[in-house]
């Protein structure tokens, strides 16, 4: 049995399915509605939650036009690709409708503003090993930043992405192996990596002839990277990208590393409490989308260069002594729009009247900033550029409420064009016309319910209803009958229509290409638009941290090439903000190379320890990148990397325990830490049995005193450590105190020298709500263990062992043989 012959709209939609990757789901546009057919059909319906029907024993399923992108969004977010197939011709009789793939969209290419989030940046991202080199490049297509990197191990990439998030990562499918684990990865052509025509395809990209410019000639992993992702965005998403003007090398040298558990354990920018308990949500007062997205990528990477963090630090410090023009310039950057995706959209050939009437009322609103920034005496970002001729062009052409579709008309302005001005008036005439012909033709019939109206079949015509034809007159010619009336036409009528049709139509073609106009006048300042965008985005942030050190009395830190860390009064920036229970206790901390780099934290749990370590790293974290801190005054010795080891938790999806975990987060920092490191460490050992869990954290401690050298805060309940100080000679203790009232305990917040005492486990069990047969049980079992504990082993006494604490040795180490505790025994 021969297969049915395809219809030729059939025969078209095969034709552009065939020229797609299978994993990309076709939207082919039919009138109103963009229609799925075959297994796209059957793929897309069950996301979409729309009626999966056959014709011709087809599976088709459709969406409506106008109501698209919500339904692409639910694509996307799904983790599909789209392609859109756009009707490219006018229905003609006999004639198929021209059809073309517009674009492809997947979730790292998104231009669309209602499809992205405008706080964050969207990255589409690729990685390629070459020898012992891992490269990456990412793009965030919507604003056209570009970037590269190259790392020496996985854990430094892996920590990258973190940071990044992609929404796509393009792997090569040789490779897919080594980096299928990383989330959003999905293998790509082996050959778009290969590094000579990954060079050669960038250089033709931004027409040079090599890539020495850009600072990453040296880097052939990282350029393989970004040269696939010019190829995945050309050749497989059919995506424009003049908009991709510059190639920026991420050095890591420069910036402060901060691996994928410190950023979760610091909550810099997600915590399971919201974005309100962030540190991101807590300093982000910024005015324009931009200046929020590049203040997430500062507290991600923040600086070990002096020069540009004490730039940032007088900036600000300017605002703060001229608090007029510090209101006066977030003023100005409140009316400004989002400059980046904007031209990012205009510049892809999307977009619309809307999106040049933003960028006319954004561009407006420099020249009062620039004013402003004159008045301040600091130099500030560079690119900061007015475009007086393009904003006067564009609020000259555009209407004050431009349509969002395109072929809409009215989105040109009367008055602009001559030529447009007069065909609107012969098309407004032509309508009035119209209506008075009405009510002329009522008077001359004596029908009073005669109506002329109009449809996009037969155009204009005269409706009269069935009870009446026998009054109309000669001159009508009928055109169609329907069931309870006939429809007419007149001569009159139909030249009018001609006139008024056609008038009405080449006006909006006429505008079509107006607006052709205007956003090519845009694309040609599109270099100069995107570095003032940046401008403006740094100002933003400048202006949104000057604002938050006014409101929450946030000082300058001064800035060394030492170890030191003083820091007067600290207090966390975060829990200062949110807290509501209580008044926020401020703490002191100081840390010299010379007799307190290594500080042993003791004290009850629901006391603040945790509190106060992640206080000091969020400190230092702030001061690198330009901030100011929460602080009376603080003296920060710039740091290379920060650690943060805190809480315990599993990983079941790996297979790890929490003990696990713990360990692997510990040996991250072990491994990588160095003397210029800031480590802040929580409970070490606390998953293991008691002697083993004191073990690992006494030698961790050693080792980072004794080994790295780093400032490092450690936090434990192994109260054992605190005779660390004995031995070691930057070795400090200090605790949380507390005080105790009719069997209560008060927590005071406050950091003192010296070590706690007790643990006070029990009371703060009571305080959780543990019944209290539980807790009175708790204490018997205490007293009689801290009785045992005690108790002197006369076999064991000697010379030495007069001036040793129970459970230890000659050397002040934990006792091999300390005593194990019965707690079964009756008591």
């Amino acid at each position: 049995m021969s297969a049915p012959t395809l219809t030729p709209m059939m025969a078209q939609y095969q034709a552009m399915r065939r020229s797609l990757p299978d994993d990309v789901l076709l939207l082919y546009r039919l009138g109103d509605f963009y229609e799925m057919f075959f297994d796209d059909a059957k793929t897309a319906a069950p996301i979409l939650n729309v009626a999966l029907t056959k014709r011709n024993a087809v599976p088709m399923c459709g969406v409506p036009y106008h109501a698209a992108d919500a339904y692409i969004a639910k694509l996307v977010r799904a983790g599909k690709r789209v392609a859109i197939a756009e009707q490219t011709s006018e229905p003609s009789p006999g004639k198929i409708v021209q059809r073309e793939i517009a674009r492809i969209i997947s979730a790292g290419s998104i231009i669309e503003s209602h499809l992205l989030d405008d706080q964050r940046p969207n990255y589409l991202a690729a990685v390629f090993l070459l020898g012992k080199s891992r490269g990456l490049a990412c793009v965030d297509h919507s604003t056209g930043e570009f970037t590269v990197a190259e790392f020496a191990d996985q854990a430094q990439l892996d920590d990258e992405l973190a940071r990044l998030t992609p929404s796509e990562l393009l792997i090569s499918d040789e490779q897919l192996s080594g980096f299928g684990h990383l989330p959003a990865a999905q293998p790509y052509d082996g050959y778009a990596f290969l590094p000579d025509p990954a060079r050669q395809m960038l250089c033709d990209h931004f027409s040079v002839h090599s890539l020495d410019g850009f600072g990453c000639a040296d880097a052939p992993s990282a350029v393989a990277a970004a040269g696939a992702i010019l190829h995945y965005l050309v050749h497989q998403l059919r995506r424009p990208c003049d908009h991709l003007r510059s190639l920026k090398m991420r050095e890591n040298g420069r910036h402060v590393l901060i691996d994928a558990a410190s950023q979760r354990n610091l909550d810099l920018i997600d915590s399971r409490s919201g974005k309100k308990h962030t540190l991101l949500g807590v300093l982000d007062r910024t005015k324009t989308p931009m200046g929020a997205r590049l203040l997430r990528d500062w507290i991600l990477h923040p600086l070990r260069d002096r020069e540009p963090l004490d730039k940032r630090h007088d900036f600000i410090a300017a605002l703060l002594e001229q608090p007029f023009i510090l209101s006066k310039c977030r003023e100005s950057l409140q009316g400004i729009r989002d400059i980046e995706r904007t031209v990012g959209r205009l510049s892809q050939g999307a977009g619309n009247a809307r999106d040049l009437q933003a960028l006319a009322i954004s561009l407006g609103h420099i020249p009062a900033l620039q004013e402003d920034l004159g008045c301040l005496g600091v130099p500030h970002a560079k690119g900061l550029r007015a475009f007086p001729d393009l904003v006067d062009h564009l609020q000259v052409s555009l209407a004050e409420e431009p349509p969002a579709n395109l072929k809409d008309g009215g989105m040109i302005r009367d008055g602009h064009s001559p030529e447009l001005d007069e065909l609107r008036s012969l098309s407004r005439d032509g309508k009035s016309w119209i209506a008075k012909l009405q009510e002329d033709e009522r008077k001359r019939t004596g029908i009073d319910s005669l109506k002329v109206k109009f449809n996009n079949v037969f155009g204009y015509f005269i409706e009269i209803t069935s009870s009446k034809l026998a009054k109309v007159p000669d001159d009508y010619t009928r055109k169609q009958t329907m069931a309870n009336c006939e429809r007419y036409i007149t001569p009159a009528l139909k030249e009018m229509e001609n006139k008024v049709l056609g008038a009405e139509e080449r006006a909006k073609q006429l505008e079509y290409e107006l607006f052709l106009q205007l956003r090519l006048e845009v694309c040609k300042e599109l270099e100069a638009l995107q570095h003032t965008a940046a401008a403006i985005a740094e100002i933003d942030v400048l202006c949104g941290l000057a604002e938050t050190a006014q409101t929450h009395g946030h000082v300058r830190p001064v800035l060394e090439d030492s170890r030191h860390l003083v820091i007067t009064n600290g207090r966390h920036p975060v829990l200062e903000q949110t807290l509501v229970e209580e008044k926020f206790v401020p703490n002191d901390t100081t840390f010299d190379p010379a007799d307190s780099l290594l500080q042993i934290l003791t004290g009850p749990n629901m006391a603040g320890k945790s509190t106060y370590i992640r206080q000091v790293a969020l400190i230092t974290l702030m001061a690198q990148t330009g901030a100011f801190v929460p602080a009376e005054n603080a003296v920060v010795g710039m740091v290379d990397r920060i650690f943060c080891r805190v809480g315990a938790s599993d990983d079941l999806s790996r297979g790890q325990s929490t003990f696990m975990v713990e360990m692997n987060e510990t040996a991250l920092i072990l491994n990588h830490a160095t003397d210029r490191s800031l480590v802040i460490l929580d409970e070490i050992g606390r998953g293991t049995a008691t002697f083993d869990g004191l073990s690992i954290a006494w030698a961790v401690a050693e080792h980072l005193h004794d080994v790295i050298g780093c400032r490092t805060l450690f936090a434990t309940h192994y109260h054992e450590l605190t005779d660390l100080a004995n031995t070691r000679a930057a070795v400090a203790n200090f605790n949380v105190a507390v005080r105790e009232w009719n069997d209560e305990i008060i927590f005071l917040r406050k950091i003192l020298p010296g070590a706690a005492d007790k643990s006070y486990g029990i009371q703060v069990a009571r305080l959780a709500g543990l019944p209290k047969p539980i807790i009175e049980r708790a204490k018997s079992i205490l007293s009689h263990l801290e009785l045992n504990s005690a108790k002197p082993d006369a076999k064991k006494q000697g010379p030495k062992a007069k001036n040793m604490k129970q459970g230890q040795d000659q050397d002040g180490m934990p006792a091999a043989n300390a005593p194990q505790l019965d707690l079964f025994g009756e008591f």
